[in-house]
């Protein structure tokens, strides 16, 4: 219990609500004691609209984002108390600021988040329209408030300047580890794979986001501050997380041609499943180690479980003979060079954390790690092309804008007490999708139900202020501590937050939480019906864009591939940025097709083509990064002619794919390819057997060696045209569906 309530208090979540809390708390209580209790409220409520925009970055853009945040804030607040006496230019002006105001969304996360925080100050506007020389001074109080919040940051991040990079990089370890975990649990002879291979996806999109995350932290640290030790080794760990990955994606298994093969020897794959659990466990140990900040010490010898493995391979191929075993061992082998990439990775990462690390040790891995992110710049034109009905940030700034519109008009026009709240609560539960949306409005509805009842059996039990005001604090702490990782939860101690304060403020509580409860089920209705009906983004709308992107950018990274295998040489940061790129764009597929199984179901007619060209496209990323990276980490031999005539074709494929997801549809004559392509398997496969043939005239070790490439390399150039050829009819159906559905 102890050692789950530590985690919890050291973790992210809870340090950003301690410093929301602390910003919030202070200035009421200060300014509670000397009199002036409206000012300090008012001070608060300014590091509240600040709070949201603080998102995890490089000091420089921490500040800078916080900065712009409380201007906008404190300025959207005074235009606000400015232009609402003059009805006729009100409406106008709220709806163009409120559309403004969403749409600067189409810059990113930080962007998102200020955009959040300025709308959140909009909604509570309306609770106290200001007059007169007040308006001047509660913008400036918010202005205020805001600034004494970015205070408070950067003492909580001097005190413990890589506490997060850190806490970021154990929770990659650790879904690392458990999709390591998923790997070792395909091998189960009854595993439902189907199943397992659905977790994995969805692994794979959280490490996409959590990938983007610690590079923008390590890279950009290291460009603005230089390199230091601890910079250094977190660097080097997150580098061996990502190759971890790859190697893993790139490395898939027939598992059901292995049971079959092996089901007289079952031992050989209960040792390699032995050592996957191993090596996923001892992950999991760092990781831990990490986030309570503790020294790590190893649990389990992955050497002795990689020599117990050969150990296997070597008796099964005593037991069967050399000549029989042949086929099997070579599969073995294949595993058993995997397991021993790993096993030194994760070497790598244990000595991260056991000795000082130095620049050589990165061995030129951190070079050109700058392009590795993306340009912090924000032109207008990204925000003029995004001013049509195809962008989804417009749709959802539309429908965001129009929503609040009505919501206020019926509180306003309407007999509700207060329409601000009708206000917050869209502003709070609205997001760009239909799924999450639905999901905040029950969860939103639920916490607020849930806190209120908590709340009013409290206060019925408890009437000292002091008291009441102490359980305040403590259940702000957990709203804010819960809400970015179970929204229900989190609304629950919000609530409860909220009628305590008007518990201390209010004699009539009953009232006046009645008409929150009412204005919350109202905001919630609005903004569920508003994505329904009003100018809706439905993912099967968006699913071409995410589709050709994942495309181009797997065509991209084969295209490097076969660059490199035809040159040789040094790994190029073109090589490695389009590797990234189609991890990321594979993952940006795979989140969609998760968005879209949380839509209605009559929004979803075209979910097997896209879910089978999720998973052509995953698997055709793993086929590719399986040849890159035996290419990268043997030496092969000159690639042939009918190597590359087989990549050009799967290239065409792809862009085939593309052509069809741009018009509808392409014009080729299969035939003539078709004629060629299998005269070059035959080439391939002809000098395969030369190789065999010619066994005697090398030693065993090369021979060996030039066997593996030649099987590797021909059955992933058979796969991946295999995989393209997939992709092409899949596209067509996809489109043709589409057609008949317009």
């Amino acid at each position: 219990m102890i050692p789950k309530v530590k985690k919890f208090t050291d973790g992210t979540y809870f340090t950003n609500a301690l410093k929301i809390t602390i910003a919030a708390v202070l200035p009421v209580l200060l300014f509670s004691y000397l009199g002036h209790f409206k000012i300090g409220f008012t001070i608060a409520l300014g590091a509240f609209f600040t709070y949201p925009s603080d998102i995890p970055s490089n000091l420089k853009h921490k500040i800078n984002g916080i900065l712009v945040t409380v201007l906008i804030v404190s300025g959207v607040n005074l235009l606000i108390n400015l232009v609402y006496p003059y009805s006729w230019l009100f409406y106008p002006f709220l709806a163009i600021l409120l559309f403004f105001l969403s749409m600067i969304s189409v810059y990113g996360q930080r962007a998102t988040m200020v955009s959040f925080s300025a709308l959140l100050a909009i909604s509570l506007a309306f609770a106290h329209i200001q007059t007169g020389w007040d308006r001047i001074q509660y913008s400036g109080l918010l202005l205020l408030g805001g600034l004494f919040y970015l205070v408070v940051s950067l003492i909580f991040f001097y005190i413990r300047p890589h506490r997060y990079a850190e806490l970021q990089i154990a929770e990659c370890i650790k879904l690392t580890s458990t999709y390591l975990k998923l790997r070792g649990d395909l091998w189960e002879v009854n595993s439902d794979r189907k199943a397992i291979t659905e977790k994995q996806l969805n692994l794979q999109v959280q490490l996409n986001t959590i990938h983007e995350n610690i590079r923008e932290i390590l890279i950009r640290n290291r460009t603005n501050s230089g390199s230091s030790n601890q910079n250094r080794k977190m660097l080097l760990v997150f580098i061996s997380l990502v190759e971890i990955m790859e190697l893993a994606i790139a490395t898939s298994f027939d598992h059901n041609k292995l049971h079959q093969k092996f089901d007289n020897h079952p031992r050989v794959l209960e040792k390699y499943q032995n050592l996957a659990y191993n090596l996923a466990k001892s992950l999991k140990t760092l990781s831990e180690s990490i986030e309570n900040d503790e020294k790590y010490l190893s649990k389990h010898n992955l050497l002795s479980d990689l020599n117990d493995l050969e150990l296997a391979i070597t008796n099964y191929e005593n037991d069967l003979g050399k000549a029989n075993a042949s086929e099997g061992v070579l599969m073995l082998t294949n595993m058993l060079h995997y397991a021993e990439k790993q096993v030194e990775i994760n070497k790598t990462l244990e000595r991260a954390f056991t000795a000082v690390v130095k620049s050589q040790d990165l061995k030129g891995k951190d070079k050109d790690l700058e392009k590795f992110i993306t340009p912090q710049y924000y032109p207008i034109r990204t925000l003029i092309e995004n001013l049509s009905f195809s962008s989804t940030v417009f749709r959802h700034s539309l429908r965001l804008t129009i929503t609040i519109l009505i919501g206020f008009s019926i509180g306003k026009f309407l007999p509700f007490q207060n329409a601000y709240w009708i206000v917050l609560t869209i502003v709070v539960i609205m997001r760009q999708g239909y799924g999450l949306t639905k999901q905040r409005t029950f969860q939103r509805i639920f916490g607020t139900i849930l806190g209120g009842f908590i709340a009013f059996g409290i206060l019925f039990l408890v009437h000292d202020s002091t008291i009441i005001g102490a359980l305040a604090i403590v259940a702000l702490l957990f709203g804010f501590s819960f809400t970015p990782t179970n929204y229900k939860v989190g609304a629950t101690f919000i609530t409860i937050y909220v009628i305590f304060i008007y518990g201390i403020l209010t004699p009539n509580i009953e009232d006046l939480i009645q008409y929150r409860v009412l204005d919350t089920l109202v905001g919630a209705l609005l903004s569920f019906l508003a994505n329904y009906f009003l100018c809706p983004s439905w993912e099967f709308v968006k699913i071409p864009v995410y589709l050709e992107k994942s495309i181009e950018a797997n065509r991209n990274y084969l295209k490097q591939i076969s660059l490199f295998y035809n040159t040789k040489g040094e790994v190029p940061t073109s090589y490695r940025l389009a590797r990234k790129h189609a991890f990321i764009e594979v993952g940006n597929l795979m989140a969609s097709f998760q968005r879209m199984l949380q839509e209605p179901k009559s929004k979803q007619s075209k979910l097997p083509q896209v879910y089978k060209l999720t998973v052509l496209n995953h698997t055709l990323l793993s086929s590719s990064a399986s040849l890159g990276t035996y290419i990268q980490s043997h030496k092969t031999s000159e690639a042939s002619e009918a190597f590359n005539v087989v990549v050009d074709k799967v290239i065409k494929n792809l862009e085939d794919a593309i052509t069809i997801l741009k018009e509808g549809s392409i014009q080729q004559q299969e035939s003539t390819i078709n004629e060629d392509l299998s005269k070059r398997f035959i080439e391939l496969n002809k000098i395969r057997t030369k190789e065999l043939k010619e066994a005697n005239a090398i030693d065993e070790e090369a021979f060996q060696l030039k066997m593996q490439e030649a099987q590797l390399v021909i059955e992933q150039l058979v796969w991946l045209t295999n995989l393209s050829e997939n992709i092409v009819k899949t596209t067509k159906v996809l489109i043709k569906t589409e057609n008949e559905l317009q």
